[in-house]
């Protein structure tokens, strides 16, 4: 796959850090893709500034590429063990996620089967692919980010790559965040509806109807911390709703 375009670092001194990061994740043998900015702008042509690059890894594999880099003379930092470290050399870091701030997006293997392979600093890489980046971006909605404009942008380039059936499944239990993401592009791109396909929007919109004729769910619940915690921290701690997991308040009539 060639690359329509690459981030513009927003410290030009970062080049070589990124360029001898790439070098050692290459050497080391450890699976892993690129993903994040670099792989919205190799899917999408846009280029942007970035602070830094992403990358994403099974979680077995997150300690062994810390511990790579660690050894390598690198400082290390396990920022929330349930999904996300950092590797730095001096004021320059890269991310290595092995799944979501909210549990819902474990890497597994099936994000290499599809992975497309790149060129990046000199080396060939592989990047995640168009599902799964999709995937990745639809819960990051909080007050100073919000990824639906990558998601749009993904969806009108690379929808011929993207696996609907493999995304659905991903969203199964989260089918109305899908479904939001798919009205959304709709309406942003009124002449671009048919790159969803029909059959999708059509077992989505039957989910919603078949949901429609149950009675309102018992426990009040607030899935709003799977967008962002601290948002919506004032409905469990005050308002009775239940965090998504947990006891909260029963409905009252």
């Amino acid at each position: 796959m060639k690359v329509k375009a690459v981030p513009e670092l927003i410290d030009p001194d970062a080049e070589p850090f990124v360029t001898q990061a790439v070098r050692e994740l290459v050497g080391s043998q450890i699976p892993f893709l690129v993903a994040g900015t670099y792989a919205v702008c190799a899917y999408t042509g846009i280029s942007r500034q970035t602070k830094d690059f992403d990358i994403f890894c099974k979680a077995g594999d997150y300690a062994r590429i810390l511990g790579h880099f660690k050894a390598k003379g690198y400082t290390v930092e396990v920022e929330d063990e349930r999904w996300l470290g950092k590797v730095f050399k001096g004021n320059h870091f890269f991310d290595v996620i092995f799944a979501s701030s909210n549990g819902t997006m474990p890497v597994g293997d099936d994000w290499f089967e599809d992975a497309r392979r790149v060129k990046m600093c000199g080396h060939t890489v592989r990047i995640v692919s168009p599902t799964e980046l999709v995937w990745s971006k639809c819960f990051v909605q909080l007050r100073h980010r919000y990824d639906g404009a990558d998601i749009a942008h993904v969806i009108l380039k690379a929808h011929d790559s993207i696996d609907w059936r493999k995304l659905l499944a991903y969203l199964e239990v989260h089918w109305e965040v899908l479904l939001i993401h798919l009205l959304n592009f709709r309406w942003i791109y009124p002449t671009e509806r048919d790159k969803i396909p029909q059959w999708l929007l059509e077992e989505l919109l039957d989910r919603l109807k078949a949901q429609q004729e149950l009675p309102l769910p018992q426990m009040k619940i607030c899935r709003g911390r799977m967008y962002s915690r601290v948002d919506f921290e004032i409905d469990v701690r005050e308002w009775g709703f239940a965090d998504v997991g947990g006891e909260g308040e029963l409905r009252g009539d």
